[in-house]
């Protein structure tokens, strides 16, 4: 049940990381280890082909010291979508936070 929730604020982490700057596997993996997710690639590599699925990332590859490197930042699609999650988060924590 937890991990359900917890898949849920990943995504979320993972729209918000990409609207700021092009992000990559390894770095989100670290970037969620400091928040105390726990990811491997086998985890979060499907996460991010189905976000791009839907149309909230896109992608494109890089050669970075020798290696292909694909980098994923938020579509217009997913920005609107953070947009609407963020509010949705703010009334929760209204709510859930007092």
């Amino acid at each position: 049940m937890l991990r359900a929730f917890f898949l849920g604020f990943i995504k979320i982490h993972i729209l918000h990381h990409a609207a700021k700057e092009p992000v990559y596997g390894l770095w989100l993996i670290e970037e969620l280890g400091r928040h105390g997710y726990k990811m491997s690639p086998g985890t979060l590599y499907p996460v991010l082909h189905k976000l791009e699925k839907d149309r909230l990332l896109k992608s494109h590859s890089e050669t970075v010291g020798g290696k292909i490197r694909k980098y994923y930042t938020t579509t217009n699609k997913g920005i609107r979508t953070l947009t609407r999650l963020q509010d949705k988060i703010k009334e929760l924590i209204e709510e859930v936070m007092v």
